[in-house]
């Protein structure tokens, strides 16, 4: 997997980039696959476990204004990225490693080797570039959505809004929104190598792309 890695990132950084019109299509696919899992996954997860259970332990000592103080640390920092990565791997990587898979078994791989064309240059790099920039996009998608499941939670215990925005921005930087989109895009990467790993050893006919 390192092996794959390593020539992962020399084949995306050494010309020529003749995988133009495939990262357009995988990342297309990512997109169009992943946005509503995504959406349900955050909202549930933002209202649920830091909405909902933070709310009613706030509510405790009167203080649920901090809830979007809390908001920064628990979907910027943590809730959103995970949930991020675990639907993009849940969802795009499976179907990356399926395909990858079935053109192992099809000995489709080895016949692009045959006839020059090198498989991580053209097959491995414009996925592994297309989920690293969707996990990133898909980022600040989570982000919203998380959000908005901490703003239901506010307006289900009856609070206003205006002192969850107040804490929100008080506490939230720039820092954490830009660290929160580069960790997001190392999942991406991560989840790339691991899935195009996978698809790319398989064996043993249907049932192996299924074990992998």
């Amino acid at each position: 997997m390192m092996i794959l890695t390593g020539k992962t990132i020399m084949s995306a950084l050494r010309p020529p980039y003749p995988y133009g019109g495939e990262f357009v299509s995988q990342f297309l696919f990512a997109l169009r696959l992943c946005w509503f899992p995504l959406l349900v996954s955050t909202v549930a997860f933002g209202y649920g476990a830091p909405g909902l259970q933070a709310a009613n332990f706030l509510v405790l000592f009167g203080a649920l204004d901090r809830l979007g103080g809390f908001f920064v640390l628990a979907s910027i920092r943590e809730f959103a990225p995970f949930v991020d990565a675990i639907v993009l791997a849940g969802v795009a990587g499976t179907a990356i490693t399926a395909d990858l898979g079935a053109r192992k078994i099809r000995e489709e791989l080895d016949a692009l080797q045959v006839l020059g064309v090198d498989p991580v240059k053209n097959l491995v790099v414009p996925r592994f570039l297309a989920l690293m920039l969707v996990t990133g996009l898909f980022d600040i998608y989570a982000l919203l959505f998380g959000i908005f499941g901490g703003v239901v939670a506010t307006l289900v215990n009856g609070a206003p809004l205006g002192p969850f925005w107040a804490t929100f921005f008080t506490n939230a930087s720039t820092t954490d929104l830009w660290g929160s989109v580069l960790k997001t895009t190392m999942f991406g990467a991560i989840i790339a190598i691991v899935c195009c790993y996978k698809g790319m050893t398989a064996s043993g006919g249907a049932e192996g792309v299924g074990r992998a």
